[in-house]
């Protein structure tokens, strides 16, 4: 509306600027109709659309220069068809809707996303309606937990200050705002006011699935970020999804169409870090509504309740019950709700210890029971007689030692026992033939039975501990698996992995260690955002032992090399490195051997086409096969635009060989590296070596690193150069500087306001070790003052980086990790 009264005052349209509210009950005819009413517009003819389309569009095209606002849009509008000159000169077309899927399909060249308020606005906002400017201090506090449970909705926070706009009574204050912390839904005016109107984007969505998916999002605690993995298991494993008898990969996709689906409509929101989402309070509270009918949900997540809730309310009725991130220690012995219809049971994260016995006699149609992240030492007997069962869920239960028989539970398909203290697989395993997830990471597990896998032929999903190795034919013969997590013994075994992988399923997710004897355990992050092999102790073989070299997946994402074995160059262990499109991250550690990355030559197209070398010349100045860096110049394949090109992180350290990191002719195919780490390399000499000219005379030119977030450069005492010319590098935030005393210049571009240095726009801080502080004070620079400029985005410290004062928490990793 203030854009529009705004564009009223501009003498560019001439008052032509036009507002239209959209109805919810969209029809063309409807809308012609409202528009034709503020053009002031008669129709010839009242029922032929398309002789009105064409009357609105002649009574536009004679007004030239025009606004027409569309408000609240909700359906997918023709612009054409409703008689709206889109393509004019002049024309502007602005709409509001609750859908971005909407603006796609009318093709806005322009989607502004209105965010909620922030906490000072909403307060003003508040204070504004209510009616008041001060309030008495008591009085003041509730309205500020109030108004924060409102997360910033203007609707809520207008309908919530109007509703208390005469009330003085601090009693009456105080009850109004313990009702507002059970839910906002409970209010005055809320439930007829706000209700409807969230309520509208949940029944347009029109799909028992969505819709089930959406309810399900319900059960997390307010204001949790719910990551997307996790949910999208979820989805599965209570077939919230349609598409099990396809491919995994269809069901994970499916999943992330389904979130992606219910940001869109504002159902859900994405987090900062991208791989979380989460409800606005508000909208969890229409959800915790709809399903106190059907379905019928209790959710009572995240409430700091010390106990279960009293049996009356464990109805017979009830379909899913959530208690999760609660203090529950203990269930009173004896307890057992009748709720034969209950489905799924949450108590994850509870410091539950101890369940009784028959607390799961009266659920005998239960599908998804979840005991994560509780100190659980054992489970009833009952749970062995669920019969329905389909998920067992027993993550980081790291009290728990044992468990009862699963014989009974044939339907199960999803069992997680991760960082559980178990040392021996449960009995009768072996009788889960339905089996599609098996999570065994339990770092006490002394043995894996292997016959056990070849009963599991249905698996999809299959997690190892890293510390016991899992023969190569019993993983070949799961051949409906998709998803594998563990070791293998040696780089031949996952050769043999991926050839058998050609006939059936390919492994969409994957982080595999390659190592006979010596590993480092995995990270917690979710197997299925995974795809990372990890050499270790000695498990490469030399290419000339195998005539397709060692193979890797075409969509790998992380490497990781260490005492792997390689030879002196990592191409030729690993050819197919040359295009893999999908690596985004390569750590190369305690590699005795290796002397260069790749070996590269380029004819007289690629030359001509961009290619490193201006002048094939230089390939006749000497004998470069003695040459020693990183990357080695002799005949080989040429280098790929594709080769590192979606790299984010390269961390190379203690790999004694190697002098030269990078030729300056493959940085551009760094467009989108974020971190680089070089440490502990007592031979580099220079990070990026410049192109020679015919001469063979270095060429100094200026490099870009369009996203490179953090620069660590430890402990390389033979460093003489960062590179020939400027670095030019707006993204930079940390820098890190230790042990590299024979450097003279730091070659860091500074761009010129006033005639002054100034620092790189995004930069924080620059880390230096306080034994090098003469030598950091002693560089070059092309400005005189360059040093002072940036002396107060300095921080030194001693020694070890842990002692370092003002560490910084988005540092990345942290030179700790070396």
């Amino acid at each position: 509306m203030h854009v529009h009264n705004k564009l009223l005052k501009e003498s560019t349209f001439l008052g032509h600027v036009y507002w239209v509210t959209v109805s919810q009950e969209f029809s063309i005819y409807k809308l012609q109709n409202d528009i034709a009413h503020v053009l002031k517009l008669y129709f010839s003819c009242e029922n032929d659309e398309r002789r009105r389309a064409a009357e609105l569009f002649q009574a536009f095209k004679e007004r030239g220069r025009f606004v027409l606002i569309l408000d609240d849009v909700w359906n997918q509008i023709d612009a054409e068809e409703i008689g709206i000159p889109l393509g004019m000169n002049g024309c502007k077309l602005v709409i509001t809707s609750r859908s971005s899927e909407v603006c796609h399909w009318i093709g806005c060249q322009k989607i502004i996303k209105v965010n909620t308020l922030s906490e000072q606005e909403a307060w003003e906002l508040f204070l504004k309606k209510l009616g008041r400017v001060e309030l008495h201090p008591r009085v003041e506090g509730i309205c500020k937990k109030m108004v924060k449970r409102c997360g910033g909705l203007p609707l809520a926070l207008v309908t919530l200050a109007g509703s208390m706009r005469r009330v003085s009574d601090i009693h009456e204050w105080r009850d109004a705002s313990e009702g507002l912390a059970e839910s906002c839904m409970g209010r005055a005016g809320m439930e007829y006011v706000v209700l409807p109107v969230l309520l509208y984007s949940y029944d347009r969505l029109r799909d028992t699935m969505l819709k089930g998916c959406f309810l399900h999002c319900s059960l997390y605690p307010e204001n949790c970020h719910i990551p997307r993995d996790e949910l999208i298991e979820n989805f599965i494993s209570e077939q919230l999804v349609e598409r099990s008898y396809r491919s995994f990969r269809a069901e994970i996709d499916q999943g992330h169409a389904i979130l992606n689906q219910l940001e869109r409509v504002c159902l859900l929101e994405k987090t900062s870090n991208g791989t979380d989402v989460k409800m606005h309070v508000l909208i969890r509270d229409m959800a915790i509504e709809i399903a106190k009918e059907n379905p019928r949900y209790m959710v009572k997540a995240g409430l700091h309740l010390r106990e279960i809730p009293d049996v009356q309310e464990w109805t017979e009725d009830l379909d899913k019950v959530s208690l999760m991130d609660n203090t529950i220690m203990e269930i009173s012995p004896g307890t057992s709700p009748k709720c034969p219809r209950l489905s799924t049971l949450i108590l994850s994260g509870n410091p539950l210890k101890r369940i009784p016995d028959r607390f799961f006699v009266h659920m005998c149609h239960l599908r998804t029971i979840n005991l994560s992240l509780t100190k659980i030492q054992s489970l009833p007997n009952s749970i062995s007689d669920l019969e329905d069962l389909r998920t067992l869920k027993l993550k980081f239960c790291n009290e728990l030692e044992s468990m009862p028989s699963l014989e009974k539970l044939k339907e199960l398909r999803h069992l997680d026992l991760t960082g559980t203290s178990i040392e021996e697989v449960p009995k009768d395993m072996d009788s889960l033939t339905n089996l599609r997830f098996l999570y065994l990471r339990c770092s006490k597990l002394k043995v894996l039975p292997t016959e056990i896998l070849h009963r599991l032929s249905r698996l999809k999903v299959l997690s190892l501990p890293i510390h016991i190795c899992v023969p190569i034919e019993k993983v070949e013969a799961l051949k409906k698996l998709e998803v594998l997590e563990g070791r293998l013994n040696s780089a031949r075994d996952l050769n043999r992995l991926l050839k058998s992988r050609q006939r059936d399923k390919r492994l969409s997710f994957y982080r595999l260690s390659l190592s006979s004897k010596r590993y480092r355990d995995f990270d917690d992050v979710h197997i299925l955002s995974c795809k990372r092999a990890q050499f270790e102790d000695g498990s490469i073989m030399e290419s000339s032992s195998c005539k397709d070299g060692n193979l890797l997946p075409r969509d790998i994402q992380e490497l990781i090399f260490d005492n792997s074995g390689l030879s002196s160059c990592l191409m030729d262990d690993f050819p197919i490195l040359n295009n893999a499109r999908d690596l985004k991250s390569c750590i190369i550690e305690n590699e005795d051997k290796l002397e260069c990355i790749m070996r590269l030559s380029f004819s007289n197209d690629q030359q001509s086409s961009g290619a490193p070398f201006q002048s094939l010349e230089i390939l006749k100045l000497g004998n470069l096969r003695n040459f020693i860096g990183l990357f080695m110049w002799e005949a080989a394949a040429p280098l790929s635009p594709f080769t590192f090109s979606w790299l984010k992180k390269f961390k190379i350290g203690h790999c004694c060989k190697v002098k030269k990191l990078f030729p300056q002719s493959l940085i551009h195919n760094f467009r989108n590296l974020e971190e680089l780490m070089v440490f502990n390399c007592v031979q580099m000499e220079e990070i990026i070596e410049g192109d020679k000219n015919e001469g063979g005379n270095s060429i100094s030119a200026d490099i870009t690193f369009p996203r490179l977030l953090i620069l660590h450069l430890r402990n390389l005492p033979q460093l003489k150069s960062i590179c020939k010319g400027l670095i030019v590098c707006d993204s930079i935030r940390h820098i890190l500087l230790e042990g590299i005393k024979k450097i003279k210049k730091v070659p860091l571009y500074l761009k010129l306001l006033n005639g002054q240095p100034s620092p790189p726009p995004s930069l924080i801080l620059i880390w230096i070790c306080r034994e090098d502080k003469e030598w950091w004070e002693s560089l070059d620079w092309d400005h005189q003052n360059a040093n002072s400029v940036l002396e107060r985005l300095v921080r030194y410290f001693d020694g070890q980086w842990w002692m370092a004062q003002d560490q910084p928490s988005n540092f990345g990793s942290g030179p700790v990790d070396n």
